[in-house]
């Protein structure tokens, strides 16, 4: 199978590098575009619309990932600002200690007692010294703790700036695509109103229903004046005057008689009988 389709491709390939020549490549982007411009032509705009809803839907994961980038974050300087806040209040009650330290140097004793216990005044600088060096490193580190906050804290307002931005934008391309499914609804119901689709069949049915009911109707009048009529069933009478046929006769022949017989002869035609309901009793 695969090997057909191969050779068919190849086929097809000659046969159109044959008939077009150097410009098959031309040809065959050119149909490839304007088939998919067709394609999507016949797309229908429901489709589309909940495509593009489908696509703002699916920058959920990155508005997630950047969130819980600065939940993190904030977790972090908070811990950091804390220990910074510990550690300056350390530094504060090293620096008293120190500087009482040296205060007791600097009155001139040659013994000093602290907590019950007798220092020289070796003891005591050697302690100062040792003192002062620990400080100068730990007040060195919480500088640069402080520098890695200051950085953090500005990386922070970075990422909550750009997911302030990755919301307003998400909310903006969502109220853009119920824009759009508004618009298409305004549109599918105008058009509705201005070409709408009725089934023939239905319509059919419904004028052949109206075309019986109107036919029982008028079978129902029927009955209705049958009921209502006393001479149902006997002999026709007709109470309207008659022509006697006789008479029709005769004035027939004086009609055509000649003129000389007619001025001899001036006779008054009969009134044609009459026969009426009574007389044919």
């Amino acid at each position: 199978m695969l090997k057909k389709l191969v050779i068919g491709t190849a086929g097809a390939a000659l046969l159109g590098s044959l008939v077009f020549g150097r410009d098959v490549v031309s040809y065959g982007r050119t149909a490839w575009s304007a088939t998919r411009d067709a394609v999507k032509r016949e797309v229908p705009l429901e489709f589309e619309i909940e495509r593009a809803r489908t696509a703002v839907a699916q920058l959920d994961p990155a508005i997630k990932h950047t969130l819980k980038t600065v939940a993190e974050q904030q977790v972090d300087i908070e811990q950091m600002n804390k220990q910074i806040a510990q550690r300056t209040d350390d530094l504060t009650s090293a620096k008293d200690q120190m500087l009482t330290l040296k205060h007791d140097l600097e009155s001139g004793k040659s013994t000093f007692r602290y907590a019950s216990i007798e220092y020289s005044v070796a003891d005591v600088k050697r302690d100062v010294r040792t003192r002062f060096e620990r400080y100068k490193a730990a007040e060195a580190m919480l500088e640069r703790d402080r520098k890695i906050q200051k950085a953090r804290s500005q990386a922070l307002f970075a990422y909550e700036k750009q997911l302030d931005q990755m919301l307003t934008q998400k909310k903006d391309l969502e109220a853009q695509v119920e824009q759009l499914e508004a618009r298409l609804q305004t549109i599918r119901a105008e058009q509705s109103v201005s070409a709408p689709e009725i089934d023939d069949s239905a319509l059919s049915n419904v004028k052949r229903l109206i075309a019986e009911v109107n036919k029982q109707l008028d079978v129902q009048e029927k009955l209705l004046d049958s009921n209502g009529q006393f001479g149902t069933g006997l002999i026709p009478v007709d109470t309207k005057p008659t022509v006697e046929l006789s008479n029709v006769t005769a004035e027939i022949d004086d009609y055509f008689k000649p003129a000389s017989e007619k001025k001899a002869i001036v006779a008054v035609k009969p009134a044609p009988e009459v026969v009426t309901a009574e007389r044919s009793k």
